[in-house]
Protein backbone atom coordinates (compact mmCIF):
# COMPACT_ATOMS: atom_id res chain seq x y z
CA UNK A 1 0.00 0.00 0.00
CA UNK A 2 2.96 2.42 0.62
CA UNK A 3 4.72 1.49 -2.25
CA UNK A 4 1.45 1.88 -4.64
CA UNK A 5 0.77 5.60 -2.51
CA UNK A 6 4.36 6.46 -3.39
CA UNK A 7 4.27 5.43 -6.84
CA UNK A 8 1.29 7.77 -7.23
CA UNK A 9 3.16 10.52 -5.53
CA UNK A 10 6.05 9.84 -7.58
CA UNK A 11 4.00 9.56 -11.19
CA UNK A 12 2.08 12.78 -10.59
CA UNK A 13 5.25 15.09 -9.08
CA UNK A 14 8.79 13.22 -9.96
CA UNK A 15 11.33 12.49 -8.11
CA UNK A 16 12.68 16.21 -7.36
CA UNK A 17 9.07 17.27 -6.26
CA UNK A 18 8.30 14.54 -4.19
CA UNK A 19 8.55 14.76 -0.04
CA UNK A 20 7.90 12.01 2.20
CA UNK A 21 5.32 13.58 3.48
CA UNK A 22 3.72 13.75 -0.06
CA UNK A 23 3.62 10.17 0.10
CA UNK A 24 2.90 9.75 3.61
CA UNK A 25 -0.69 11.82 2.90
CA UNK A 26 -1.05 9.64 -0.37
CA UNK A 27 -0.79 6.55 2.06
CA UNK A 28 -2.92 7.85 4.63
CA UNK A 29 0.11 7.43 6.68
CA UNK A 30 2.08 9.49 9.68
CA UNK A 31 5.35 10.50 8.20
CA UNK A 32 6.61 8.41 11.42
CA UNK A 33 5.09 5.18 10.29
CA UNK A 34 6.36 5.62 6.82
CA UNK A 35 9.97 6.05 8.18
CA UNK A 36 9.40 2.41 9.87
CA UNK A 37 9.11 1.12 6.91
CA UNK A 38 11.77 2.94 5.09
CA UNK A 39 14.41 5.03 6.66
CA UNK A 40 14.28 7.78 3.41
CA UNK A 41 12.84 8.60 0.21
CA UNK A 42 15.83 7.10 -1.79
CA UNK A 43 14.70 3.71 -0.15
CA UNK A 44 11.28 4.52 -0.79
CA UNK A 45 11.43 4.86 -4.20
CA UNK A 46 14.22 2.59 -5.31
CA UNK A 47 11.93 0.05 -3.56
CA UNK A 48 8.84 1.15 -6.14
CA UNK A 49 10.93 1.35 -9.46
CA UNK A 50 12.17 -2.02 -8.35
CA UNK A 51 8.97 -3.98 -8.04
CA UNK A 52 7.51 -1.80 -11.36
CA UNK A 53 10.65 -3.11 -13.15
CA UNK A 54 10.26 -6.68 -11.96
CA UNK A 55 6.70 -6.48 -13.12
CA UNK A 56 7.87 -4.84 -16.47
CA UNK A 57 10.46 -7.21 -17.03
CA UNK A 58 8.01 -10.31 -16.48
CA UNK A 59 5.56 -8.71 -18.71
CA UNK A 60 8.16 -9.04 -21.66
CA UNK A 61 9.48 -12.23 -20.54
CA UNK A 62 6.39 -13.44 -21.05
CA UNK A 63 5.63 -12.36 -24.33
CA UNK A 64 8.58 -14.17 -25.76
CA UNK A 65 7.36 -17.11 -24.33
CA UNK A 66 7.67 -19.92 -27.06
CA UNK A 67 8.37 -17.85 -29.54
CA UNK A 68 11.61 -18.73 -31.63
CA UNK A 69 11.38 -17.16 -35.33
CA UNK A 70 12.96 -14.02 -35.89
CA UNK A 71 9.53 -12.06 -37.18
CA UNK A 72 7.65 -13.23 -34.13
CA UNK A 73 10.43 -12.37 -31.82
CA UNK A 74 10.28 -9.60 -33.24
CA UNK A 75 6.81 -8.46 -33.24
CA UNK A 76 6.02 -10.06 -29.45
CA UNK A 77 8.89 -7.46 -28.06
CA UNK A 78 7.84 -4.59 -29.77
CA UNK A 79 3.91 -4.84 -29.30
CA UNK A 80 5.12 -5.46 -25.08
CA UNK A 81 6.95 -2.50 -25.30
CA UNK A 82 4.56 -0.61 -27.06
CA UNK A 83 1.55 -1.72 -24.29
CA UNK A 84 4.11 -0.61 -21.63
CA UNK A 85 4.37 2.76 -23.17
CA UNK A 86 0.71 3.21 -23.85
CA UNK A 87 -0.24 1.27 -20.53
CA UNK A 88 2.64 2.51 -18.19
CA UNK A 89 4.19 5.50 -19.00
CA UNK A 90 4.11 7.83 -15.77
CA UNK A 91 5.87 4.74 -14.38
CA UNK A 92 8.04 4.29 -16.91
CA UNK A 93 8.84 8.27 -16.71
CA UNK A 94 9.49 7.73 -12.96
CA UNK A 95 12.43 4.76 -13.77
CA UNK A 96 14.45 7.61 -16.06
CA UNK A 97 14.15 10.42 -13.57
CA UNK A 98 15.86 7.95 -11.36
CA UNK A 99 18.20 6.81 -13.47
CA UNK A 100 18.92 10.34 -13.97
CA UNK A 101 19.38 11.42 -9.89
CA UNK A 102 21.65 8.05 -9.97
CA UNK A 103 24.23 10.11 -11.97
CA UNK A 104 23.87 12.62 -9.04
CA UNK A 105 22.83 10.28 -5.89
CA UNK A 106 24.86 7.65 -5.04
CA UNK A 107 21.85 6.09 -3.01
CA UNK A 108 20.61 5.11 -6.29
CA UNK A 109 23.71 3.61 -8.15
CA UNK A 110 23.49 0.47 -6.86
CA UNK A 111 19.93 -0.10 -8.09
CA UNK A 112 19.96 1.00 -11.13
CA UNK A 113 22.81 -0.47 -11.97
CA UNK A 114 20.58 -4.01 -11.08
CA UNK A 115 17.45 -2.91 -12.72
CA UNK A 116 19.71 -1.89 -15.52
CA UNK A 117 21.54 -5.23 -15.88
CA UNK A 118 18.22 -7.36 -15.75
CA UNK A 119 16.64 -4.80 -19.02
CA UNK A 120 19.97 -5.69 -20.80
CA UNK A 121 19.14 -9.42 -20.15
CA UNK A 122 16.02 -9.37 -21.14
CA UNK A 123 17.13 -7.67 -24.75
CA UNK A 124 19.85 -10.56 -24.99
CA UNK A 125 17.54 -12.55 -24.73
CA UNK A 126 14.98 -11.73 -27.78
CA UNK A 127 18.41 -10.95 -29.71
CA UNK A 128 19.11 -14.45 -29.23
CA UNK A 129 15.68 -15.90 -29.95
CA UNK A 130 15.60 -13.49 -33.65
CA UNK A 131 18.33 -15.98 -34.44
CA UNK A 132 21.12 -13.55 -33.32
CA UNK A 133 24.60 -14.65 -32.02
CA UNK A 134 24.92 -14.11 -27.92
CA UNK A 135 28.94 -13.40 -28.56
CA UNK A 136 27.59 -10.52 -31.06
CA UNK A 137 25.36 -8.90 -28.36
CA UNK A 138 26.67 -5.52 -26.65
CA UNK A 139 24.92 -3.30 -24.11
CA UNK A 140 25.30 -0.91 -26.86
CA UNK A 141 22.27 -2.64 -28.58
CA UNK A 142 20.32 -2.67 -25.01
CA UNK A 143 20.95 1.07 -25.16
CA UNK A 144 19.58 1.70 -28.74
CA UNK A 145 16.03 -0.29 -27.69
CA UNK A 146 16.41 2.07 -24.38
CA UNK A 147 16.49 5.14 -26.40
CA UNK A 148 14.14 4.04 -28.96
CA UNK A 149 11.43 3.14 -26.29
CA UNK A 150 12.53 6.30 -23.72
CA UNK A 151 11.82 8.97 -26.88
CA UNK A 152 8.31 7.30 -27.47
CA UNK A 153 7.35 6.93 -23.91
CA UNK A 154 8.32 10.67 -23.69
CA UNK A 155 6.63 11.56 -26.78
CA UNK A 156 3.21 9.84 -26.00
CA UNK A 157 3.68 12.01 -22.39
CA UNK A 158 4.25 15.13 -24.43
CA UNK A 159 0.89 14.82 -26.13
CA UNK A 160 1.98 13.08 -29.58
CA UNK A 161 0.16 10.35 -28.59
CA UNK A 162 -0.29 7.23 -30.78
CA UNK A 163 -2.66 4.14 -30.35
CA UNK A 164 -0.58 1.48 -29.72
CA UNK A 165 -0.63 0.04 -32.28
CA UNK A 166 1.42 2.68 -33.65
CA UNK A 167 3.97 2.35 -31.52
CA UNK A 168 4.75 -0.90 -31.73
CA UNK A 169 4.89 -0.34 -35.67
CA UNK A 170 7.84 1.82 -34.82
CA UNK A 171 9.35 -0.13 -32.46
CA UNK A 172 9.36 -3.01 -34.99
CA UNK A 173 11.23 -0.84 -37.69
CA UNK A 174 13.94 -0.22 -35.08
CA UNK A 175 14.15 -3.82 -33.86
CA UNK A 176 13.76 -5.08 -37.77
CA UNK A 177 16.78 -3.10 -38.51
CA UNK A 178 18.87 -4.01 -34.92
CA UNK A 179 18.45 -8.01 -34.67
Amino acid sequence: MIAESAQQALQELGYANTSLRDIAAKADLSLGMLHYYFEDKAELITYCVSAYKADFTALVENALQGVSDREAVIARFADALAESIYQDAATHRLWYDIRNQALFDPAFRTSVMEIEETLIQVVSRAWCLAGRDADAFSALHYSVVDGVFRYLMQRQMAGESRDQQALSAEIRSVLDSLF
